[in-house]
């Protein structure tokens, strides 16, 4: 509820500063909204420190009745067993003076057919030797009968009934039960003489747990029970748990009570005792609830309270928002508009209602979006101008080189007599630059850009007196596809300076064509040296330019595909060191003349 009180006062703080230059019909709002805001926090703090006190009171009341009741149902199980052994303990006297021991056992076999919780009653004497007991079984041998506490008890407090811890009945063969033993010391007459002996009448302890672990103290709570002289637990529901370590009762803490309730935090959460002291035998009832359920009736009284504030503040909120929603509207929807100015979107449009201060603000809105608009335009188009301009100089530059060095070798060998060579050169020269003109044309068919790039490599596997070989393969059904003129004797022209040249084995390339659903897949691949996987990552995007390796001619060619068909489109390599290099070209299936370069 604080943190309901300090959130109002923010946000009344907030809705001052934001309104205070607004009209007076939204103050008023305003100040109505606030007035029922703070009279509700008010109302409800009130309401849940009141409830959450009451809860408290009321959990304390409600474990002390619950423990208490405990007690009494013990009390009278107790009293009543107390009762059963004064009876036994009456037979074994009366049979003992007459000396009636199979008359004595047929009445204890009467009592211990009555009551479904006695497990045994026996008869021993001072020694330990055993004098008369029900049932009739045979007796184990090292039970160290003398030693037990229920025996040393009964022998230490003469005619005083006495209780023991819970534990394993192990007098008797092959029996193994839980039980509470009820032991006192009395006389009887025995052969003739009076003697001491320990009478023992065995409970089964389920009843005693049943008894305690029907009672419920909330959803995790639970009671135990403990004896008054050294804290020895006489019942946990997680038993095992104690013994094993991993359960923790502050018994010592517990020992300083015989009534009442405290709070104790030494398990690590934050835990409610209630205790309880039977009589006569001194247990101890220990009602155990956690606080944090406690709380969470307090969060549940919360919860109600804040849903209560939180529907009065809609109502309020509602009314409120009816009564400004014309005014804020206009400033919304150009706020709306502005937000997706600053993403980036720019073709946008306020239709402008009325000629007030948002109106004329909305106009002017408008018309500084269609300047921004205009002006982006304008960059696009000069910076595209200027990336053509750049692509086509770098082309131009590769003929005049190219034809230097052509013409060097048909030099060369003319000058050796070989005119065979000089001829199919020329000619392959000739085509190379027939296709390369093509009338001024920027988009031919995939058949001659595959016809050019063979003259290419004839010129060069003549130039480089056959150091590699190579083969062109393309389906029937694409080489009637258009694409951009001269992408691939940049490729391959990079594959033999780069790739195949330095080799001291033959070079081997090979062009593929190919279509591939609704694009055309163009491949150059080699098998010459490699391309460094490092240097590899940075061909396209200019980090790798210069050198040996130069990504020049690739780069070129890349954003030549882009720029002519989209970012869709374009070049992929992948290579490995020593074993070659694959170029792959994305271009779309164009079978029309309207594929012209943009």
């Amino acid at each position: 509820m604080k943190r309901v009180a300090r959130g109002l006062r923010r946000m009344a703080a907030s809705v001052v500063y934001t309104w205070k230059v607004k009209s007076i019909q939204v103050i008023i709002t305003a100040s109505f909204t606030l007035l029922t805001l703070l009279v509700m926090a008010f109302v409800s703090v009130m309401l849940y420190n009141k409830f959450t006190k009451t809860a408290e009171q009321n959990t304390f009341l409600s474990n002390e009745q619950i423990v208490a009741q405990v007690k009494y149902n013990l009390e009278i199980y107790l009293q009543n067993m107390s009762q059963v052994f004064q009876t036994v303990e009456q037979k074994v006297w009366m049979n003992s003076v007459v000396s009636g021991e199979e008359r004595l056992t047929d009445q204890l076999g009467t009592i211990l057919d009555s009551r479904t919780d006695i497990v045994s009653m026996a008869l021993f004497t001072a020694d330990g030797e055993p004098i008369a007991g029900l049932p009739v079984m045979d007796m184990r041998k090292n039970t160290k009968l003398t030693e037990q506490s229920w025996f040393k008890s009964a022998l230490e407090s003469p005619n005083h009934l006495t209780f023991s811890l819970p534990h394993i009945q192990n007098l008797y063969k092959g029996k193994y039960t839980w039980v509470v033993s009820m032991s006192k010391q009395i006389t009887i007459e025995h052969g003739g003489e009076k003697r001491n002996a320990v009478l023992l009448v065995d409970f089964n302890f389920k009843t005693i747990d049943d008894l305690c672990r029907r009672v419920s103290l909330g959803k995790k709570g639970y009671v135990y029970i403990i004896d008054e002289s050294a804290g020895n637990i006489v019942y946990h529901p997680q038993q095992q748990l104690i013994y094993i370590g991993l359960k923790y009762e502050n018994v010592e803490q517990a020992l300083k009570y015989t009534y009442g309730n405290y709070l104790d935090s030494s398990s690590g959460d934050k835990r409610l005792i209630t205790i309880a002291t039977v009589n006569n035998i001194g247990w101890k009832i220990i009602g155990v609830s956690y606080m944090d359920e406690i709380v969470t009736a307090k969060k549940e009284i919360g919860g109600f309270i804040a849903w209560l504030l939180l529907f009065v503040v809609v109502f309020v909120l509602l009314i409120s928002a009816f009564m400004s929603a014309k005014i804020s509207q206009p400033i919304r929807r150009l706020e709306r508009s502005m937000s997706k100015v600053e993403q980036g979107v720019f073709d946008i449009h306020i239709q402008v209602q009325g000629d007030d201060e948002v109106g004329r603000l909305s106009r002017r809105f408008n018309y500084m979006v269609a300047r921004i608009r205009e002006l982006m335009g304008q960059i696009i188009r000069e910076q595209e101008a200027k990336r053509r301009g750049e692509l086509e100089v770098l082309q131009a530059q590769i003929h005049p080189h190219f034809l230097y060095n052509t013409l060097n070798s048909v030099v060369r060998l003319a000058g050796g007599g070989k005119s065979e060579e000089v001829i199919t050169m020329i000619t392959a020269l000739s085509k190379f630059f027939r296709i390369s003109l093509s009338k001024g044309q920027t988009v031919i068919s995939i058949q001659d850009e595959l016809e050019h790039v063979r003259n290419y490599l004839i010129i060069q596997k003549m130039r480089y007196k056959n150091k590699f070989e190579f083969a062109i393969e393309a389906e029937p059904e694409v080489l009637s596809c258009r694409t951009l003129k001269l992408i691939l004797q940049p490729i391959v022209e990079n594959a033999i300076y780069h790739g195949i040249e330095m080799m001291a084995d033959e070079g081997f390339i090979r062009i593929t064509a190919e279509l591939v659903g609704e694009k055309v897949r163009l491949r150059v691949i080699d098998n010459g040296l490699g391309i460094p996987a490092d240097k590899l990552e940075r061909l396209l995007t200019g980090e790798a330019a210069g050198g040996a390796g130069s990504s020049v001619g690739l780069r070129n060619v890349h954003e030549r595909i882009r720029l002519g068909y989209g970012e869709a489109y374009g070049l992929e390599i992948e290579s490995q060191l020593e074993e070659g290099t694959t170029v792959t070209l994305w271009i779309p299936a164009v079978r029309t003349e309207g594929a012209e370069e943009r």
